[in-house]
């Protein structure tokens, strides 16, 4: 788990880059896009984190886990070294929502010679890249871990 140092830096670092907000909830966009498991956990305490503190002051935030390139297999339920964590995540913090690119999905299809399968709780997008830049766009914060 990252220390509280760490993560008061991070914040600092995404309050100059978050747009300001009129009303509406926090939006926080997080990418993946590693197959490392200290990535993964790192994702997975950021999004927890940033729930935890909009949660405590009373304020909503919506936050997506973006999983493409190597990052997918964050999502895979074959390979996925934090499943059982991501599956944890939609019965305690049902506004986390993660995000499977569909490009990186059937690039590894075809490499691998089989289907990938992906953990239930994930959505599929397109392409995870142009998911961060439409969030982005919409005003969402994007930060890579």
């Amino acid at each position: 788990m990252p220390s509280r140092r760490a993560f008061l830096a991070l914040a600092a670092s995404v309050a100059l880059v978050t747009p300001a907000l009129a009303d509406g909830p926090h939006r926080l966009a997080l990418q993946i896009s590693d197959n490392d498991a200290e990535k993964m956990t790192a994702v997975l305490n950021v999004a927890a984190n940033v729930a935890r503190h909009y949660s405590d002051k009373g304020e909503d935030a919506e936050i997506q886990i973006v999983a493409f390139n190597a990052g997918l297999h964050m999502l895979r339920a074959d390979t996925s070294p934090v499943k059982e964590r991501v599956a944890g995540f939609s019965k305690s913090m049902p506004n986390v929502k993660f995000v499977a690119c569909q490009n990186t999905i059937d690039s590894m299809a075809k490499r691998e010679g089989k289907e990938i399968p992906v953990v239930e709780n994930a959505d599929r997008v397109p392409a995870g890249v142009v998911t961060l830049m439409e969030l982005s766009s919409q005003g969402w914060t994007i930060v890579r871990p």
